[in-house]
Protein backbone atom coordinates (compact mmCIF):
# COMPACT_ATOMS: atom_id res chain seq x y z
CA UNK A 1 0.00 0.00 0.00
CA UNK A 2 1.27 3.01 -0.91
CA UNK A 3 1.79 6.40 1.30
CA UNK A 4 -0.42 8.13 -1.16
CA UNK A 5 -3.17 5.32 -0.44
CA UNK A 6 -3.47 5.14 3.08
CA UNK A 7 -6.44 3.90 5.00
CA UNK A 8 -8.42 4.51 8.38
CA UNK A 9 -8.32 1.23 10.36
CA UNK A 10 -9.87 1.94 13.86
CA UNK A 11 -7.63 5.03 15.98
CA UNK A 12 -4.23 3.80 13.67
CA UNK A 13 -3.22 5.05 10.55
CA UNK A 14 -1.88 1.94 7.98
CA UNK A 15 1.00 2.47 5.86
CA UNK A 16 3.32 0.71 4.82
CA UNK A 17 4.82 -1.52 7.77
CA UNK A 18 8.40 -1.92 6.71
CA UNK A 19 8.97 1.98 6.46
CA UNK A 20 8.59 1.59 10.26
CA UNK A 21 11.78 1.68 12.10
CA UNK A 22 11.28 3.65 15.65
CA UNK A 23 8.69 3.57 17.61
CA UNK A 24 8.15 6.62 19.62
CA UNK A 25 6.09 6.47 23.00
CA UNK A 26 4.72 8.61 25.55
CA UNK A 27 4.75 7.65 28.92
CA UNK A 28 2.53 9.14 31.39
CA UNK A 29 -0.98 7.41 30.50
CA UNK A 30 0.26 5.30 27.81
CA UNK A 31 3.33 3.40 29.84
CA UNK A 32 2.64 4.09 33.60
CA UNK A 33 -0.65 5.16 35.31
CA UNK A 34 -1.23 8.83 35.44
CA UNK A 35 -1.56 9.27 39.22
CA UNK A 36 -0.92 13.33 39.42
CA UNK A 37 -4.39 14.14 40.06
CA UNK A 38 -6.25 11.95 42.08
CA UNK A 39 -3.10 11.81 44.62
CA UNK A 40 -2.98 15.71 44.88
CA UNK A 41 -6.47 15.63 45.49
CA UNK A 42 -6.21 13.51 48.51
CA UNK A 43 -2.92 15.08 49.45
CA UNK A 44 -4.36 18.47 49.87
CA UNK A 45 -8.07 17.43 50.46
CA UNK A 46 -9.27 19.27 47.73
CA UNK A 47 -11.61 18.43 45.14
CA UNK A 48 -10.28 18.21 41.67
CA UNK A 49 -12.29 21.38 40.70
CA UNK A 50 -11.26 23.48 43.12
CA UNK A 51 -7.26 22.77 43.18
CA UNK A 52 -7.37 23.36 39.76
CA UNK A 53 -8.83 26.96 40.50
CA UNK A 54 -5.73 27.13 43.29
CA UNK A 55 -3.54 25.81 41.02
CA UNK A 56 -0.84 27.69 39.15
CA UNK A 57 -0.72 25.57 35.44
CA UNK A 58 2.38 26.83 34.13
CA UNK A 59 4.20 26.24 37.30
CA UNK A 60 4.42 22.35 35.61
CA UNK A 61 4.74 23.29 32.36
CA UNK A 62 7.25 25.37 33.13
CA UNK A 63 8.67 22.37 35.67
CA UNK A 64 8.45 19.83 32.51
CA UNK A 65 10.06 22.26 30.41
CA UNK A 66 13.28 22.18 32.43
CA UNK A 67 12.57 25.92 32.72
CA UNK A 68 12.20 26.09 36.47
CA UNK A 69 13.56 23.64 39.39
CA UNK A 70 11.38 21.37 41.70
CA UNK A 71 11.61 24.11 44.81
CA UNK A 72 10.77 26.61 42.82
CA UNK A 73 7.80 24.34 41.51
CA UNK A 74 6.94 23.85 44.93
CA UNK A 75 6.65 27.78 46.00
CA UNK A 76 4.54 28.16 42.87
CA UNK A 77 1.95 25.14 43.18
CA UNK A 78 -0.70 27.27 43.96
CA UNK A 79 -1.62 31.08 42.70
CA UNK A 80 -1.62 32.41 45.94
CA UNK A 81 1.72 31.13 46.71
CA UNK A 82 1.28 29.73 50.12
CA UNK A 83 4.02 27.32 51.08
CA UNK A 84 3.29 23.70 51.25
CA UNK A 85 5.59 20.77 52.23
CA UNK A 86 7.48 19.81 48.81
CA UNK A 87 8.65 16.68 49.86
CA UNK A 88 5.60 14.93 51.04
CA UNK A 89 3.37 16.10 47.72
CA UNK A 90 6.50 14.91 45.90
CA UNK A 91 5.94 11.08 48.11
CA UNK A 92 2.54 11.37 47.02
CA UNK A 93 2.67 11.87 43.60
CA UNK A 94 5.67 9.31 42.89
CA UNK A 95 6.14 7.51 45.65
CA UNK A 96 4.57 4.47 44.09
CA UNK A 97 4.11 3.84 40.09
CA UNK A 98 2.70 1.14 38.90
CA UNK A 99 2.18 -0.20 35.26
CA UNK A 100 -0.47 0.20 32.88
CA UNK A 101 -2.53 -2.94 32.93
CA UNK A 102 -0.80 -5.24 30.37
CA UNK A 103 1.76 -3.07 29.27
CA UNK A 104 4.29 -5.06 31.41
CA UNK A 105 4.02 -7.44 29.10
CA UNK A 106 3.22 -6.06 25.48
CA UNK A 107 6.35 -3.37 25.88
CA UNK A 108 9.37 -6.16 25.99
CA UNK A 109 7.40 -7.52 22.77
CA UNK A 110 7.69 -4.17 20.76
CA UNK A 111 11.08 -3.72 21.95
CA UNK A 112 12.37 -6.83 20.19
CA UNK A 113 11.43 -5.40 16.93
CA UNK A 114 11.90 -1.71 17.23
CA UNK A 115 14.41 0.39 19.18
CA UNK A 116 11.87 2.35 21.85
CA UNK A 117 12.54 5.96 22.34
CA UNK A 118 10.26 8.29 25.62
CA UNK A 119 8.92 11.13 23.70
CA UNK A 120 7.14 12.63 27.16
CA UNK A 121 6.14 15.70 28.69
CA UNK A 122 7.86 14.93 32.16
CA UNK A 123 9.52 16.77 35.01
CA UNK A 124 12.67 15.14 36.24
CA UNK A 125 10.70 12.89 38.55
CA UNK A 126 10.71 10.90 35.51
CA UNK A 127 13.80 9.04 37.31
CA UNK A 128 11.86 7.86 40.13
CA UNK A 129 9.75 5.99 37.30
CA UNK A 130 12.79 4.54 35.87
CA UNK A 131 14.28 3.73 39.36
CA UNK A 132 10.93 1.37 39.80
CA UNK A 133 10.06 0.23 36.61
CA UNK A 134 13.13 -0.07 34.77
CA UNK A 135 11.83 0.67 31.61
CA UNK A 136 15.25 1.39 30.08
CA UNK A 137 15.03 -2.40 29.38
CA UNK A 138 12.96 -1.57 27.06
CA UNK A 139 13.40 1.83 25.73
CA UNK A 140 15.73 4.78 25.85
CA UNK A 141 14.64 7.99 27.92
CA UNK A 142 16.22 9.96 25.00
CA UNK A 143 13.08 12.62 24.77
CA UNK A 144 11.57 14.11 27.95
CA UNK A 145 11.00 17.46 27.97
CA UNK A 146 12.47 18.64 31.42
CA UNK A 147 15.68 17.30 29.01
CA UNK A 148 15.20 18.93 25.92
CA UNK A 149 12.81 22.13 26.44
CA UNK A 150 10.32 20.87 24.07
CA UNK A 151 6.75 19.93 24.78
CA UNK A 152 3.99 17.73 22.93
CA UNK A 153 2.39 18.97 21.00
CA UNK A 154 5.26 21.60 19.83
CA UNK A 155 6.49 20.16 16.58
CA UNK A 156 9.74 20.66 17.52
CA UNK A 157 9.34 18.58 19.78
CA UNK A 158 8.78 15.39 17.53
CA UNK A 159 11.20 17.16 14.82
CA UNK A 160 14.01 17.70 17.52
CA UNK A 161 13.79 13.35 18.06
CA UNK A 162 13.53 12.84 14.48
CA UNK A 163 16.91 14.85 13.85
CA UNK A 164 18.68 13.59 17.00
CA UNK A 165 18.22 9.95 15.74
CA UNK A 166 18.61 10.99 11.98
CA UNK A 167 15.48 9.05 10.37
CA UNK A 168 12.64 10.88 8.80
CA UNK A 169 9.16 11.53 10.10
CA UNK A 170 7.95 9.00 7.99
CA UNK A 171 9.86 6.05 9.73
CA UNK A 172 8.27 6.77 13.02
CA UNK A 173 5.56 5.08 14.68
CA UNK A 174 4.07 7.71 17.51
CA UNK A 175 2.06 6.56 20.29
CA UNK A 176 0.68 8.64 22.97
CA UNK A 177 -2.98 8.56 24.80
CA UNK A 178 -3.45 12.21 23.79
CA UNK A 179 -5.23 13.22 20.22
CA UNK A 180 -3.98 16.05 19.91
CA UNK A 181 -0.37 14.86 20.67
CA UNK A 182 -0.90 11.97 18.16
CA UNK A 183 -2.82 15.08 15.39
CA UNK A 184 0.53 16.91 15.50
CA UNK A 185 2.97 13.79 14.72
CA UNK A 186 0.12 12.68 12.39
CA UNK A 187 0.36 16.26 10.48
CA UNK A 188 4.44 15.54 10.67
CA UNK A 189 4.25 12.14 8.76
CA UNK A 190 4.16 10.18 11.51
CA UNK A 191 2.45 7.06 11.58
CA UNK A 192 0.27 6.98 15.11
CA UNK A 193 -1.43 4.92 17.03
CA UNK A 194 -4.20 7.13 19.77
CA UNK A 195 -3.38 4.64 23.36
CA UNK A 196 -6.74 3.72 24.74
CA UNK A 197 -5.36 0.49 26.68
CA UNK A 198 -2.94 -1.90 26.10
CA UNK A 199 -5.33 -4.84 24.38
CA UNK A 200 -6.21 -2.02 21.45
CA UNK A 201 -3.02 -1.09 21.41
CA UNK A 202 -1.38 -5.02 20.85
CA UNK A 203 -4.08 -5.43 18.12
CA UNK A 204 -3.22 -2.41 16.07
CA UNK A 205 0.09 -3.28 16.60
CA UNK A 206 -0.28 -6.89 15.49
CA UNK A 207 -2.52 -5.87 12.55
CA UNK A 208 0.32 -4.11 10.56
CA UNK A 209 2.58 -7.16 11.46
CA UNK A 210 4.34 -4.82 14.47
CA UNK A 211 5.20 -7.16 17.20
CA UNK A 212 7.84 -9.14 18.34
CA UNK A 213 6.59 -12.90 19.72
CA UNK A 214 4.88 -13.61 22.69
Amino acid sequence: MSRGSEAKVGDARVGTEASITTVLLDILGTVVIEPYPQRQMEHFGLPLEKLQELKDIEAWILFELGEIEEQEYYSRFFLDRRKIDGAALKRAMVGTVEWVSGMDLLLPRLAQRFPIYALSNFPPWYHQIEDQLLLSRYLRWSFVSCDTGLRKPDPRAYLGATRALGVAPQACLFIDDREINCEAASALGMETILFRDSHQLEEALARRGLLGAD
